[in-house]
């Protein structure tokens, strides 16, 4: 039996690209989907349909699902997705963060309503929806979180100061949540993605043509780690990439560094800068290693 098979999964931002796939993929292998997606531009403008699309799709191959159409961004909508999800299934089992947006330009030129709006939804919005769900998993003792990072913000991109300080947060949130969740069986882990989507399309620089984009560069071949990430064995504070078939694993370092004590100056920190800065002799830290009840 599949490890879904009865869960219900909320997926944000599903109605194209990575969210499609990981819903139709949790629908397949039995679980009960919410779809949500405002069905806007990759810029936050607009809505459609796409949600119903994707809900008629997973219908057709004989699987259950909803649509909601609430942006994430919004506290009541984000509301309205754990409320819609009561309502229809009973329970949640299984978030996933997918919902974002782009206003792509250099730090210089970027206003910051430009940089609100994206963190608003990456950032709010993956806690709004997360927020109201984890009462529920809590009380069970079961769920599965999945914060839906990028590269972008563990590694950096120019012309995406936005979106990759909400991509980061994903980390810190991912951290803190893993070890609040940890008495009550809740998983929580990042991903990672790279795939040929309306987003990546769109950041300047693309060669990414989405009238016949890459099947090397599929959104299904992302999805199987976020269904590592929801499986019944899945870690906790986790770090996954996943693009073109290829997964693999971030993590925080540290290295062992000096102690100089209260009466520490500049000058004496600076005697040992190299100690202070050397990762050779670095170990992985691991956040749930260091938890606290």
């Amino acid at each position: 039996m599949s490890d879904f098979e009865g869960k219900v999964a909320i997926v944000t931002g599903a109605g194209n690209g990575l969210g499609r796939s990981h819903a139709l993929a949790f629908a397949e292998r039995g679980a009960k989907v919410v779809v949500n997606d405002l069905g806007g531009s990759v810029h936050g403008d607009g809505a459609s349909d796409a949600a119903d699309e994707v809900v008629a799709e997973i219908k057709a191959a004989g699987g259950e699902a909803i649509a909601n159409k609430a942006s994430v961004s919004d506290r009541d909508g984000a509301k309205s997705i754990i409320d819609d999800a009561l309502a229809a299934f009973g329970t949640i089992d299984i978030v996933v963060n997918n919902a974002g947006i782009l206003r792509d330009k250099s730090f210089k030129n970027m206003s910051l309503d430009e940089f609100d709006l994206v963190i608003d939804v990456h950032l709010r919005g993956s806690a709004y929806v997360t927020s109201f769900a984890w009462p529920t998993m809590y009380e069970k003792n079961w769920g599965r979180v999945v914060l839906t990072s990028s590269t972008s913000g563990i590694f950096g991109n120019f012309g995406q100061v936005n979106y990759a300080a909400a991509k980061m947060a994903m980390l810190g949130m991912m951290n803190a949540l893993a070890i609040e969740g940890a008495g009550h069986n809740i998983r929580v882990n990042c991903l990672a993605p790279g795939a040929a989507t309306r987003m990546t399309a769109s950041v300047p620089g693309s060669t990414i043509d989405m009238s016949n984009p890459p099947a090397e560069m599929s959104p299904g071949l992302v999805t199987p780690a976020v269904l590592f990430m929801c499986s019944e064995d899945a870690p906790s504070a986790n770090t996954i990439h996943a693009s073109g078939g290829r997964y693999s694993r971030s993590q925080t370092y540290t290295n062992e560094g000096i102690s100089l004590g209260a009466e520490a100056t500049f000058e004496e920190m600076m005697d040992d800068i190299e100690k202070v800065t050397d990762m050779s002799a670095a170990e992985p830290f691991d956040p749930l290693a260091r938890r606290r009840r």
